[in-house]
């Protein structure tokens, strides 16, 4: 094993906690930014090029007829083979969380169109489920088994929010442990079929699975209801006959207590985990050889790679499987040197570079810490295109770098704002205040000038005051700009009375001819 640091040249905050990384024949490509796309970020997938341990990223792109892909983070992922003898396969996205903390619960299939020495054009499809639907969920696991020649997707674990009834205020981005259940879904036909067994009592995320054929093996993971990272090891069988499915669990020894590792292949019989915890913000520095032989798993402890002081001393890391047997490691930067970057990344190399790549189709764990809790909200980006060609990037390599400084200025844009001097909403701590509330504070706008955006909470509106003013047109002011709006108001103009003429009164009048002394008075009265 071989530990190298890597420098990122470009966007290094692109590369956050809960990322994944899918490798197409040998190209590895990063998907799960913390932030949604731009102008210069076109799909929201690079490609992870890294040469001579110096990373770059640069935007792939995407077919025409490809589908709307968010950002998600920490989602399931694993690769699909139409039968075990197909060269070509897919990637299986499915669940995760967005960048605005949401939970989805879409299956996406990734796949690639056209391939060139310089590009590869993906194709993003949306698979529609109906049966019994796996609720939004992140840190799960989704496997392909192969059986009697066809083929299954397997999904089981994860966490979701706390049902809405449930949620208040204080627990309103609480969170709990899905129900242990396995659901089989059929590719094809887009039908989901979940199942209870006995053996798997609780909820499990961030644990680590491995397919084989019609078989998944399941790896520790944690329990967030009783707060445990149990030394688990399931064996879950999947048949595939002509009628329905038939799933049965064998609970097995030899498990190890980890969660959130990072699994990496290094042979067709061989698997290697990496990093992991086994304590809350104890990092489990132990790897761990996962062989195969006769249908029998063996797992053991091998020689550990020689960790730097900064690896073993953060509290934190955080990574995913590179595929050839390489595993891409982050840590905190630190804090303490007056210029500092965000994250720093090694590459840990767990097999030799000669690995045959048609084997590594099997790999699959929730390969990303355990969710820190701290996601920054950001806004959906009207810039997300697509583009119908793999050569319309095509061109100096300057020019399809994903280049920061083209973003626009995030701190004066969205909710995220300092909306006032006084502003105190925190992104990072902020929960609802108001009940109409649920993944963002509220904000209304202030028309003053060239209008700007402020948080409801901060201009101390009641909350029947914000659902007035967001139902209609009115104007508002903010505390800043209300007394200079009522400043430029001038009072309403009142119209001059007209005086009748004389002669329209003896029109107006009862027919009857005026006396000169009526005449005389009618005078007085309207002068």
């Amino acid at each position: 094993m071989s530990l190298q640091m890597v420098t990122v040249n470009n966007n290094i905050a692109l590369i956050q906690p809960g990322f994944s990384l899918m490798n197409f024949d040998g190209q590895v490509f990063f998907f799960g930014q913390k932030g949604w796309p731009k102008r210069s970020c076109p799909t929201g997938v690079f490609h992870f090029d890294v040469k001579h341990n110096h990373l770059k990223l640069k935007p792939a792109v995407f077919s025409k007829d490809s589908c709307y892909l968010p950002p998600l983070r920490y989602p399931a992922t694993c690769t699909f083979k139409g039968s075990l003898e197909s060269e070509k396969y897919q990637y299986i996205i499915h669940g995760g969380k967005t960048p605005n903390n949401e939970l989805s619960d879409k299956i996406y299939v990734m796949s690639v169109v056209c391939k060139n020495n310089k590009k590869v054009t993906f194709r993003c499809t949306e698979k529609d489920l109906v049966g019994d639907v796996p609720e939004a969920r992140y840190g799960h696991s989704i496997d392909v088994v192969y059986s009697r020649g066809k083929n299954m997707g397997v999904l089981f674990g994860g966490r979701a929010y706390i049902p809405s009834a449930q949620r208040i205020t204080e627990k309103w981005n609480s969170v709990a442990d899905c129900l242990p259940h396995i659901f089989l879904v059929d590719f094809e036909f887009g039908c989901s079929t979940s199942y209870i067994l006995p053996e798997l009592q609780d909820g499990l995320s961030f644990h680590v699975s491995i397919a084989r054929n019609d078989t998944i093996y399941i790896l520790g993971g944690h329990s967030l209801a009783n707060n445990i990272r149990p030394a688990n090891l399931y064996r879950i069988k999947v048949d595939l006959p002509l009628g329905s499915p038939a799933v049965n669990c064998t609970v097995l020894p030899g498990g190890i207590s980890v969660s959130s590792a990072i699994l990496t292949q290094t042979n067709n019989d061989e698997f290697v985990i990496v990093g992991g915890y086994q304590l809350e913000n104890q990092k489990r520095m132990v790897c761990n050889i996962v062989s195969f032989e006769d249908n029998k798993i063996e797992i053991r402890e091998m020689e550990t790679p020689d960790w730097t002081p900064d690896i073993k001393h953060s509290k934190i890391w955080f990574g995913s499987n590179m595929g050839n047997g390489t595993v891409f490691l982050g840590i905190p930067g630190d804090n303490k040197q007056a210029v500092s970057e965000t994250f720093y990344f090694y590459m840990l190399k767990c097999a030799e570079d000669d690995v045959n790549e048609d084997q590594k189709a099997f790999t699959n764990s929730q390969t990303s810490t355990e969710d820190p809790g701290d996601s920054t909200p950001f806004e959906d980006s009207e810039e997300f295109c697509f583009s119908a060609e793999a050569t319309s990037f095509d061109g100096d390599d300057e020019f399809d770098t994903y280049n920061e400084d083209d973003e626009e200025d995030e701190s004066e844009t969205g909710y995220w704002i300092t909306c006032c001097p006084t502003c105190d909403v925190d992104i990072n701590t902020w929960v609802p205040f108001y009940s109409t509330e649920l993944n963002k504070p509220a904000m209304i706008y202030c028309s003053h000038g060239d209008g700007h955006w402020v948080h409801a909470q901060c201009m101390d509106l009641a909350e029947s005051t914000l659902i007035h003013l967001s139902e209609g047109s009115n104007k508002y002011y903010c505390n800043d700009h209300v007394e200079i709006a009522r400043a430029l108001q001038t009072p309403k103009r009142v119209l001059p009375l007209k005086k009748p003429p004389l002669k329209s009164l003896h029109k107006k009048g009862s027919g009857k001819i005026l006396t000169p002394a009526k005449k005389s008075f009618l005078r007085r009265l309207f002068d």
